[in-house]
């Protein structure tokens, strides 16, 4: 997909339930002739968590390509604000008092710019001459703890607050959204996803598999290393290829 003759894309995505979980709270969207693509991760449990995170999909699946990325970003947040808002309301009117959430990681392309925008644990990678960065921070206790200096990032994953979260979409009545905004180079390619899948893959693995094959391969060997590795989580995976418009 060409964006104005400056950029083309390719991408795909691929979620799956995992080896425990019964429901699939993860949602994803992929939509190159738009410029966008998200990976939800759903959280509350049956009939809450994959509520959440369809909405969110639902939602910013309606949104047209616009030629200018800030207004792009703008739309994507105010969807995400009512989204949130929509939430909280149908998490009120339910016999049980629950929070219907979701952490959401999109990426919106034009031209020659790209924008990162997250809530939560769902996280965005970018492979630029075979170096992988995160663009994403996880809003999470345990992220907090190692900025402060409290924790060591190779043991967050088993501190006991490992799945704790400080904010996603229908959490609180305030949403707040990062934003990154990255210029794109040829050859960049950009990885969303769920936690499922770095909870069983570790990110010089998936710094490896990002260099190998089409965006395919790279969403279908991932989730396969993770389902081989008892993937306790559902894993969701999409990849992005940017390379510039011959």
């Amino acid at each position: 997909m060409t964006a104005d003759g400056t950029f083309q894309w390719t991408s795909a995505g691929i979620s799956d339930v995992g080896k425990i979980r019964k429901i699939n709270e993860d949602a994803f969207t992929d939509r190159p002739e738009t410029g966008l693509w998200v990976v939800a991760d759903g959280m509350g449990g049956h009939d809450a968590g994959d509520f959440a995170s369809q909405a969110i999909v639902e939602s910013l699946s309606q949104v047209e390509p616009n030629p200018q990325l800030s207004l792009l970003i703008d739309e994507v947040e105010d969807r995400l604000l009512q989204v949130n808002q929509s939430l909280i309301e149908e998490a009120a009117k339910r016999e049980e008092p629950t929070t219907i959430g979701s952490t959401v990681v999109a990426l919106l392309a034009v031209k020659n710019h790209c924008a990162c925008l997250w809530a939560g644990d769902s996280r965005a990678y970018r492979l630029r001459d075979g170096q992988m960065t995160p663009v994403s921070q996880d809003h999470s206790q345990v992220e907090e703890l190692i900025e402060q200096g409290l924790l060591l990032r190779e043991d967050a994953e088993a501190h006991p607050a490992a799945n704790v979260i400080t904010r996603a979409v229908g959490a609180a009545e305030e949403l707040f959204i990062d934003v990154e905004l990255v210029e794109l180079q040829d050859g960049d390619r950009f990885l969303l996803c769920s936690d499922g899948l770095f909870k069983e893959v570790s990110e010089p693995e998936i710094a490896q598999y990002m260099q190998r094959g089409s965006c395919q391969d790279v969403c279908h060997d991932l989730v396969e290393l993770a389902l081989e590795r008892g993937s306790r989580d559902n894993v969701t995976v999409v990849t992005i290829d940017f390379n510039k418009a011959k």
